[in-house]
């Protein structure tokens, strides 16, 4: 490929600067080298030169980082059929399954699909349309029939329909990716080129329009996108500027004209060709593979959204249980968690719903483990604290002491409650046990759930729900 034959011209051109400064600054001294000194200089510069050439070519996991076979494939698909059938069963007939079935049957269908498509992305007047009419209109799209092209809306602009969000998800629906620029990369433009990567999407940079650089400043922007991208980066001109031209006649006439120059996407179409040709299968596959990784993620929203309305009603059922125990019984605030927070039987009821078994035993090591993670994050006395402000703005229901126990513990059974069911949203479809907590991520969701509970629109009218609960003969006026 043409890349890496300008390998040498660089490797040389570091050299020689190199070489340079070490005239300019030993001068006389220089002398001194030993011959075998200089050589053996030569030989690490040729021996870099060669190992660089003896490379294996550019590959698939060059290109994304991860090789995907047919077999990773076929798992994907196969995981998400679990995942679609999990959902069949606990919600027979939910809207979604006739869709999803019809998907994964087109996702077996792709595996021996033999067109490439590939998408053209980038910023505003980068030279995506041109360059797809110049590579459709060469003599290489000739020769690859089954290659289509499309160009996405530009990158970069105001939000909407065609934010860069929406963009990039679209184009993880291609099998390979032109990312344009025309100059160095943009801090936008190099967020974006790490999404496609972290997603598994191959592609390449396309340093486009570079015959508007001079000769020198061509080279410098060339070699600041491979310091940042590797290899993975082609200069074309899909549209070059006009030259003007001037013809000198014998008999002293000058003739002057614009000339337009030939599109130069050498580089680039040296460059699919390779990929084409050593890895045109393995990107199917990798769309497939990735395409099944979406929808895996799409079918389990609709199971956990089932799972969290059955869920739902258990959580309200124990946070006013044990609202009534810590009312009969008043507490200290810090004691709370021991006698009304959370109980053992709850986290065995969630975890059924989300296929997380646990023992008695597990139940209870779990409903300690989340009391002792509430108090140390004091969640506990934050609580108390935020229901004690909403009761004293009524003077009835404040007197009554338990209340605030009550309702606060209450309140950190609902935050308890929806932290499993958060947390085991995020679990795979099925556990072989449900003792293996991950405590950071479990502290995290505690934090995460609470704080969005603390919102003051929810907690003024759940005190209230709480106090009626409590207090039926009492109907505050005013709690909040």
């Amino acid at each position: 490929m043409v890349v890496k034959l300008q390998r040498p011209i660089l490797v040389g051109g570091l050299g020689l600067s190199f070489s340079l400064w070490i005239l300019q600054s030993w001068h006389d001294s220089i002398v001194q080298l030993s011959e075998f000194g200089l050589f053996s200089a030569l030989a690490v510069g040729g021996g870099l030169w060669l190992f660089q050439k003896n490379r294996p070519k550019n590959s698939l996991e060059a290109l994304n980082g991860i090789v995907v076979d047919r077999a990773m494939a076929e798992s994907a698909i196969a995981t998400t059929e679990t995942v679609i059938n999990q959902l069949a069963i606990e919600a027979e007939n939910h809207i979604a399954l006739e869709t999803l079935r019809a998907k994964v049957a087109q996702l077996l269908l792709e595996l021996d699909r033999q067109e490439i498509t590939v998408a053209v992305t980038g910023g505003k007047s980068v030279g995506k349309s041109t360059l797809i009419q110049v590579l459709e209109s060469s003599s290489w799209q000739e020769t690859q029939p089954k290659v289509n092209f499309w160009e996405t809306p530009a990158l970069f602009r105001e939000a909407g329909e065609n934010s860069d969000a929406a963009v990039l998800a679209a184009v993880q629906k291609s099998d390979f990716v032109l990312f344009l620029t025309n100059g160095d990369l943009t801090d936008s433009e190099f967020q974006s080129l790490q999404q496609l990567k972290a997603a598994n999407q191959p592609a390449v940079l396309v340093f486009n329009k570079q015959d508007q650089y001079l000769a020198d400043e061509r080279a410098t922007v060339l070699l600041s996108l491979k310091q940042r991208i590797a290899e993975n980066v082609v200069a074309t001109s899909a549209s070059p500027i006009p030259l003007k031209v001037r013809k000198h006649e014998a008999d002293g006439i000058v003739q002057e004209w614009m000339e337009q120059p030939a599109a130069d996407i050498q580089q680039l179409t040296d460059q699919l060709s390779e990929v084409l040709a050593e890895n045109g299968q393995q990107l199917v596959w990798t769309t497939t593979f990735r395409t099944a990784k979406l929808l895996k993620a799409e079918a389990k929203n609709w199971l956990n959204q089932t799972r969290c309305d059955r869920a739902t009603p258990i959580i309200e059922q124990y946070q006013w249980i044990t609202a009534g125990a810590a009312f009969a019984n008043p507490v200290p605030a810090l004691d709370l968690l021991a006698t009304a927070a959370i109980n053992a039987q709850m986290v065995m009821d969630l975890g059924n719903i989300y296929q997380q078994k646990f023992s008695w035993e597990q139940a209870q090591t779990v409903a300690g483990t989340m009391g002792s993670l509430m108090l140390k994050l004091g969640l506990v006395e934050l609580s108390t604290k935020a229901v004690s402000i909403v009761l004293k703005s009524n003077a009835v229901t404040f007197v009554a002491g338990g209340v605030v126990q009550g309702v606060s513990a209450a309140y950190l059974t609902r935050v308890a409650g929806l932290s499993l069911v958060e947390y085991f949203a995020q679990q795979e479809i099925a556990l072989d046990s449900g003792n293996a907590l991950n405590l950071d991520k479990l502290r995290q969701t505690l934090q995460n759930v609470f704080q969005r509970n603390q919102q003051m629109g929810f907690l003024p009218e759940f005190v209230q729900q709480g106090v009626k609960r409590l207090l039926p003969q009492s109907q505050p006026e005013t709690v909040g």
